[in-house]
């Protein structure tokens, strides 16, 4: 995504996906691999730009593949949907929403008013699914 002091212009981002898609397909692995090769400031850039989708960034944080619903809706949005956050589960009254803050992965259980819970870090996800199921026992 290009912005005000990025340090590579938009075109050479798009250059960089296109030869990790190309050598990748589909294989989220492979693209998660090729993503850990690259210089850290361009990786992060490439983590809430429309280049790559929220599921990428997911499987590159968390190493994990999420239930269905949770792996369609995430695959579906861009990763420029994570700056503000991307609701990706609710239990009851809780919802979870996973976030990139800082160039890390953040997970924040909402009870539809405010913040509950925060979770960072390649645990969060399991830390805040962990909490929406059980909130009364974290």
């Amino acid at each position: 995504m290009s912005t005000a002091g990025s340090p590579r212009p938009f075109h050479e981002l798009v250059e960089i996906v296109d030869g990790i898609l190309d050598a990748c397909d589909d294989d989220v692995p492979c693209i998660v691999r090729h993503l850990g090769e690259l210089e850290p400031e361009v990786r992060n850039e490439l983590f809430i730009s429309d280049l790559l989708n929220a599921y990428q960034v997911f499987f590159y944080f968390f190493r994990i593949v999420p239930d269905i619903l949770i792996l369609e809706q995430l695959d579906l949005e861009p990763a420029s949907s994570l700056r503000a956050g991307l609701k990706i589960d609710e239990v009851d009254l809780l919802e979870m929403h996973f976030l990139i803050r800082n160039s890390k992965p953040v997970i924040v259980i909402h009870d539809g008013e405010k913040a509950v819970a925060t979770f960072s870090g390649g645990s969060a996800f399991r830390d805040g699914k962990e909490y929406l199921e059980n909130p009364g026992y974290s």
